[in-house]
């Protein structure tokens, strides 16, 4: 089936909040490109949606923080004319103190919720605007307004997703 609101690509998606968008946005008719690592929880997802609402469904097994996956992920948002909206989703989290914090894990924080996210909207933009037409949802957190708590990283991380890469 061919949906003419496009297609929605959802990163994050086996699971959470990015499981309920992809359901939500396959009921108000939209075709799906689900990424997430967890091969399983994908395709439980991807058949729960497709069984329940008869959208086309795609599964896309990725790690963002993997470079490889990642331009995997940014080639299908430049090369499928079918996607109009990308749902960034997928993040990492950690509260620990900054004297217990791991520097590396922090790092990997950084990958996912701050790199990936800006590649990803660098990669739909300007495909969106060759197309007339395209929505991005970056989902952030409430720690965003308080990113001096913990340690300070993952609130950063997530003020610079609610607040960073925007279309005029």
């Amino acid at each position: 089936m061919t949906s003419a609101n496009g297609t929605a690509l959802i990163t994050g998606a086996s699971s959470g909040l990015g499981a309920l968008y992809a359901d939500r946005l396959a009921r108000r008719g939209f075709d799906l490109v689900l990424v997430a690592r967890g091969k399983e929880a994908l395709a439980t997802v991807a058949q729960s949606i497709t069984e329940t609402t008869g959208r086309a469904v795609t599964t896309v097994q990725a790690d963002l923080g993997n470079t490889e996956d990642l331009r995997r992920v940014e080639a299908i948002l430049k090369n499928d004319a079918t996607i109009t909206m990308l749902v960034n989703n997928a993040g990492v989290g950690s509260v620990e103190p900054l004297l217990r914090a791991n520097v590396d894990n922090m790092e990997h924080m950084i990958e996912i919720n701050v790199i990936a996210l800006t590649r990803l909207v660098y990669a739909a933009v300007p495909a969106f605007v060759d197309r007339q037409r395209g929505t991005i949802i970056n989902l952030a957190s409430a720690l965003a307004l308080a990113s001096g708590m913990f340690n300070g990283v993952y609130g950063a991380s997530k003020a610079f997703v609610a607040y960073g890469p925007q279309c005029e």
